[in-house]
């Protein structure tokens, strides 16, 4: 059996790009989304999650963009002299091997995030990280520690299949540095994690097989779709992708991500691309029904 979690990170970010994870779902092949908590469209977040109960809804842990949600006073340690949360995985790694990293104040603040999606009426269905953040070492026990906690039964491993990504490559080159550099950081992840999926089996935690979406982040293809999914392997694989709309209010925020996010959501509901995934009897899960089948 094959399965498939294409998981729209983001849920959150702006009206926009809610708009299109929400139409990547209804007409396309999203099964699965990640919610920040701290996002600027966070309310209307929520009533997509109500208008689309299939729609999977995990948590977007986040250290690097907005303000934060726990009280700023106790997560100090977090924040830029803005009073937000600025710190990119890169930083965040030399804080942590310099242990100059707060591990109580990202404590706090996760727990926070987490909480806040459960008040607004949303069961988890996984926790993963904004940048992959919650891979970094101290950050990774962390994430499997408040997944117990809030009985959260599943969680993203960002250890990118090799196969699977310079499948996902096909295509049109676009971007080549970008990619190319992308490849290097989902190279380095595996290696700063490499006893991550271990570690989850031993929480009791459900991950899938597979994982791809990190070096094309931002410039996936069509073709490189179809060729993943001719050699979507047995198991289940999760695909990570960002659909929204480029709008006005996407271009006034701090993401790179601005018209690649509408290329994608063409990609995901392009009716030829659903009819590969029924041809090869590709099963579209999420994180939620991969728990209720384990």
């Amino acid at each position: 059996m094959r399965n498939l979690i294409v998981n729209a990170d983001d849920l959150g970010w702006t009206d926009g790009v809610n708009r299109g994870i929400a139409e990547a779902h209804r007409k396309g092949l999203v099964t699965s989304t990640s919610l920040l908590a701290n996002g600027r469209a966070f309310e209307s977040a929520v009533q997509v999650a109500a208008a689309n109960p299939e729609l999977g809804v995990g948590v977007h842990l986040n250290l690097s963009d907005g303000a934060p949600t726990a009280h700023s006073s106790k997560v100090s340690s977090l924040l830029d002299s803005h009073g937000e949360l600025h710190d990119g995985p890169e930083g965040l790694l030399l804080n942590i091997a310099g242990r100059n990293l707060k591990l109580e104040e990202v404590e706090r603040e996760w727990d926070a995030q987490i909480q806040k999606v459960i008040r607004a009426g949303i069961e988890p269905s996984h926790l993963d990280g904004h940048k992959h953040v919650h891979m970094l070492p101290g950050l990774y026990d962390i994430t499997l520690r408040l997944a117990k906690k809030f009985a959260i039964r599943a969680i993203r491993i960002s250890h990118e299949e090799s196969t699977l990504r310079s499948a996902l490559s096909a295509g049109k080159p676009q971007k080549g540095g970008l990619v190319l550099r992308q490849g290097v950081q989902a190279r380095g992840l595996k290696l700063l994690a490499r006893d991550a999926r271990e570690m989850a089996d031993r929480a009791g935690m459900s991950t899938a097989d597979y994982f791809c979406g990190i070096a094309q982040t931002g410039a996936l293809t069509r073709e490189g779709v179809e060729r993943f999914l001719e050699v979507l392997p047995e198991g289940t694989t999760e695909l990570m992708c960002h659909p929204g709309y480029a709008d006005d209010e996407l271009s006034k925020t701090a993401t790179r991500l601005q018209a690649s996010r509408q290329k994608e959501l063409e990609i995901l509901i392009d009716p030829s691309i659903r009819k590969i995934v029924a041809r090869r009897g590709i099963r579209l899960i999420s994180y939620r029904l991969m728990t209720v089948v384990a």
